[in-house]
């Protein structure tokens, strides 16, 4: 399968180099996003990224604080101007973070590395036009990254 990767053109962002994205690995309050928010919008920050959700190998740790962190994003977005990303592990979070407009989808290491999570999540983006970053695998294993994209290459 041959890739068809366009170079990324985000709404009111003009292209530089270095394009930065930041934000907290796991956004725990509303407090912490908003305040994290404000800081790296003053700092001229275009892109947050915060993980609402966050998939653990081991039950039992904090797995994110799921859909009721997504209004934050929301206001993330209203209040700073910043586009908003965050992390989608399954066809729900997907259907989820785009209902909640957030910008940039981006598919974990984890993810990437199982086929069956890959192919729902394609399945989910068929004939959306949303940015989505793919985190290499746990793994160094570039076919297993490649994989991965090509599985979301062909969702359209």
């Amino acid at each position: 399968m041959e890739l068809n990767i366009t170079p990324l053109s985000l709404p009111g962002i003009e292209m530089q180099r270095p394009l930065i994205i930041a934000g907290p690995c796991s956004a725990e309050t509303e407090e912490q996003v908003m305040n994290t928010a404000c800081q790296l919008a003053g700092k001229g920050v275009r892109i947050f990224r915060a993980g609402i959700w966050k998939p653990r190998t081991k039950p039992g740790g904090f797995e994110g604080v799921g859909e009721p962190g997504l209004p934050w994003l929301t206001r993330v977005k209203k209040e700073t101007g910043m586009l908003v990303a965050t992390e989608v592990a399954t066809p729900q979070h997907v259907e989820a973070a785009l209902a909640a407009e957030v910008d940039i989808l981006w598919v974990g290491a984890r993810t990437v590395a199982n086929p069956f999570a890959m192919q729902a999540l394609a399945d989910a983006l068929k004939g959306i036009d949303v940015p989505v970053l793919v985190k290499n695998p746990v793994n160094p294993d570039l076919e297993l990254w490649i994989g991965g994209i090509e599985r979301l290459n062909g969702a359209p």
